[in-house]
C-alpha cells in the first residue's frame, strides 16, 4: 500500500479499535470476567474474546484481501504465513493482567504488516480514553476521546534525568540489574503497549524488555514509536521484524531520540 492509502485507512482502524474498546469496557464494568487460562498459563477473559470477534469480523469486511493473525487465533502455520505480503496483526486485549487488576492500563492493538515491517498501528486504551496511532510516512499522534489528535515526537530532552519505562507486571533479575547501571535514572512502571507510547511521546527515553513477548504484543506500538522518531531494536541494534517462523520476539529496546549508551549496560 502507498503512504497515502495507509493514511486514508488509519481513521477506520482507529474507529474499529475504539469499538472493540467499548466491548472490553462493557465487560470491565461487570463482576464476571469469565477468566480462564491458556496453555501457557496466561489469562483469557470474555473481554479478550469479544474484542477479538469484533476486530476480526470487521477487518474481514474492511480489507478482505488481507489475512488476520490475532493472539486469540494464533495457530496459522508458518507454511501458510510465509506467503503473506500484507496482513493484520492484532492483540485484542493487551495487558490482560492489568485488566484483571483493574488498573486501567490495557490496550487494543491493531497493526498492518507490510513485508516484515509494521506500516500502520493503533494502540487504544479505552479505560484511559486515549488512542495512539501512526502510519508510515504520516507521523504518530495521540488523541484523547473528544479532542483533536496531536502529533507526538520521541524527544531527547537532554537536560532531564534518564527516564526508563518498565513493565508493571513482568520484572526479572536482568531488568533489575540493568536499571541499576545508569546513575540517577528514573523508572516509570506502566502496563501493556502503553510503555512504547510513553517513549513515543517523549515522556521516557528507554523501554528495556528482557521478558518474553510475541509479535502481536509489539507491532502496533512499534509503528507509533518509529513514526515518532524512535526505534525498536533487539539488543544488537537491529530493528524487530515480523512474520518470522517463530512468533516470539527477542529481547528488545525501545529508544527515543536521546543518544544513550544502553548496550554498555547489558
Amino acid at each position: 500500500m502507498t503512504d497515502e492509502q495507509l493514511a486514508d485507512l488509519l481513521p477506520q482502524v482507529i474507529a474499529l479499535a475504539r469499538q472493540a474498546g467499548k466491548a472490553i469496557m462493557d465487560v470491565y464494568a461487570g463482576d464476571n470476567f469469565g477468566t480462564t487460562f491458556k496453555a501457557d498459563n496466561s489469562p483469557l477473559t470474555k473481554a479478550d474474546l469479544a474484542s477479538h470477534r469484533i476486530i476480526t469480523e470487521t477487518l474481514g469486511r474492511l480489507a478482505p484481501c488481507f489475512p488476520v493473525l490475532s493472539e486469540e487465533s494464533p495457530d496459522t502455520s508458518y507454511e501458510t504465513r510465509r506467503s503473506w505480503t500484507t496482513y493484520w496483526l492484532v492483540d485484542p486485549l493487551d495487558g490482560t493482567k492489568e485488566f484483571l487488576a483493574r488498573n486501567n492500563e490495557f490496550t487494543v492493538n491493531i497493526a498492518l504488516i507490510g513485508g516484515n515491517t509494521s506500516v500502520l498501528g493503533v494502540v487504544s486504551a479505552p479505560a484511559l480514553g486515549v488512542t495512539y496511532c501512526a502510519a508510515r510516512g504520516y507521523g504518530a499522534f495521540k488523541q484523547f476521546d473528544g479532542d483533536d489528535a496531536t502529533q507526538i515526537f520521541a524527544e531527547d530532552r537532554p537536560d532531564d534525568p534518564l527516564r526508563m519505562v518498565v513493565s508493571r507486571s513482568h520484572r526479572c533479575e536482568e531488568l533489575e540489574a540493568f536499571l541499576n547501571k545508569p546513575p540517577g535514572a528514573v523508572s516509570i512502571p506502566t502496563g501493556s503497549s502503553l510503555k512504547f507510547c510513553v517513549v513515543a511521546e517523549g515522556a521516557a527515553h528507554l523501554y528495556p524488555r528482557f521478558g518474553p513477548t510475541n509479535e502481536w504484543d509489539t507491532a502496533a506500538a512499534h509503528c507509533v514509536v518509529t513514526e515518532a522518531g524512535g526505534t525498536v531494536t533487539n539488543f544488537q541494534g537491529t530493528p524487530l521484524v515480523y512474520n518470522k517462523p517463530e512468533l516470539l520476539n527477542p529481547h528488545f529496546m525501545v529508544s527515543g531520540k536521546r543518544k544513550v549508551p544502553w548496550q554498555d549496560w547489558l
